[in-house]
């Protein structure tokens, strides 16, 4: 098993290797301190732009929650060039489309584009980030759209609000303890001032990685960097997030009741950022667990003891110290006290039973798989690169990733399960039926 998986890493490398290097990642700073990295692969006649603002979530403080969420609607409502809804119209008639994303931790632009409206793609981009507007009658319309977000999210998504109990139960100074989208009060009293606060604290240049991929002259795209973002001002460096989350010393446990069939279940526990070394053990531990039918949670408690219609697993990326995820959905005539033992039950097996190395080896080919297909497109090589320079300290820890899932252990598997996932680190939610 061991020659098959380095026959496997092998060929994994050099597919890899024919896609990209590490060394064939460009990187220069612009004189405001934004960062922009220029992957050339001519495969293809389109090209992408990247831009990740380092503010989320856990930049936010009680009053202004959910403002990170809000800026991802508000940027596309025009700015100085590019009035209302013109940002859209303009790309599209262009060639090309966008979407964003808001994380506890950044908030993601992408753009999409043949490679003949690259200018077209500064000149929007430019825009917004130094001269978004803030209409009055704007910021009340994307309110009016985060409000709704909010409510129909938290009506009529069981495992959003069971997330949004149980993660602030989890959570008791650090700003992770509120969700993305904020809370309801915060959203219903926002005010320009805040809005142009936050504005003018995180989206400045300086706070902004951009990664490019695709067919690209990197000579050119520089040159652009330099002719539309570099003029754009820095305003200082942001505040550092200084709160620590305390050590937890106990389980917790929140009861929520909502009118469901069967009970939904979550355990949080507490475990380092992303650039902790203990990251890719825990994060193939997380795959043990749930990651298809054979994985130990499903296995036993679907398929084999059928307690639970499904698991959710996960080891997230993060900046600071996070939490890992266990979600379970009881099957209807199964209680949830059942569940909740089946699923300690398998975790002390992971730390107390033998685990076979071929179980190993196959979730790190998976691993390896997931890593190829995600980094094989100009897309997910753009947000790979940004995320692993950002998240892990270094773009090019992306390219040793193979070799990091690879040395992880069945010793480091037992020691993280036993170290993180115990009583005391545990934060234990149920939603269930009213009785």
């Amino acid at each position: 098993m061991k020659q098959l998986f380095a026959s496997f890493l092998m060929i994994f490398s050099l597919s890899l290797m024919a896609q990209n290097q590490a060394e064939d990642v460009k990187t220069f700073v612009l004189d405001n301190g934004m960062k922009i990295m220029i992957i050339e692969d001519h495969s293809i006649p389109t090209a992408n732009m990247y831009l990740f603002f380092k503010v989320g979530s856990r930049n936010e403080v009680p009053g202004i929650t959910g403002l990170s969420h809000f800026f991802e609607h508000m940027m596309f409502n025009g700015a100085k060039k590019y009035g209302f809804k013109q940002f859209d119209n303009v790309m599209e008639a262009a060639g090309g489309n966008n979407n964003a994303y808001t994380s506890k931790n950044l908030t993601v632009y992408t753009d999409f584009y043949p490679v003949s409206a690259m200018e077209k793609i500064f000149d929007l981009e430019a825009d917004r980030i130094q001269y978004l507007a803030f209409d009055s009658a704007v910021v009340e319309s994307e309110r009016g759209v985060v409000y709704n977000e909010y409510k129909t999210g938290m009506e009529n998504s069981t495992y959003r609000l069971l997330n949004y109990e149980t993660n602030a139960a989890a959570f008791t100074a650090h700003p992770y303890h509120w969700s993305v989208i904020g809370y309801e009060s915060d959203i219903l009293s926002w005010e320009k001032q805040d809005l142009e606060n936050y504005f003018n604290t995180y989206y400045t240049p300086n706070n902004c990685l951009v990664v490019f991929s695709g067919a690209l002259n990197t000579d050119e795209v520089v040159a652009m960097a330099k002719q539309y973002f570099e003029p754009i001002p820095n305003k200082g460096t942001p505040p550092a997030v200084r709160t620590v989350e305390p050590k937890q010393n106990g389980e917790r446990r929140v009861k929520v009741y909502k009118n469901i069939s069967a009970p939904h279940m979550m355990m949080l526990y507490h475990v380092p950022e992303a650039s902790h070394p203990d990251y890719y053990a825990l994060d193939i531990l997380s795959s043990m667990l749930s990651s298809g039918n054979s994985a130990r949670l499903n296995k036993s408690l679907v398929f084999d003891k059928q307690l639970a219609n499904g698991f959710y697993t996960d080891m997230p990326v993060s900046f600071d110290p996070d939490v890992f995820t266990i979600y379970a959905v009881a099957t209807s005539n199964e209680t949830a006290e059942a569940l909740e033992q089946g699923i300690y039950e398998e975790i002390e097996k992971i730390i107390n039973e033998p685990i076979e190395d071929k179980e190993l080896q196959k979730i790190k080919n998976q691993k390896l798989m997931e890593f190829y297909q995600n980094i094989e497109t100009i897309n997910g090589r753009s947000n790979s690169v940004g995320n692993y320079e950002l998240f892990f300290g270094d773009y090019r820890k992306l390219y040793d990733a193979p070799d990091y899932y690879n040395k992880v252990s069945i010793e480091d598997i037992k020691r993280v399960a036993k170290e993180y996932l115990n009583e005391d680190n545990r934060t234990f939610g149920l939603i269930s039926a009213k009785k």
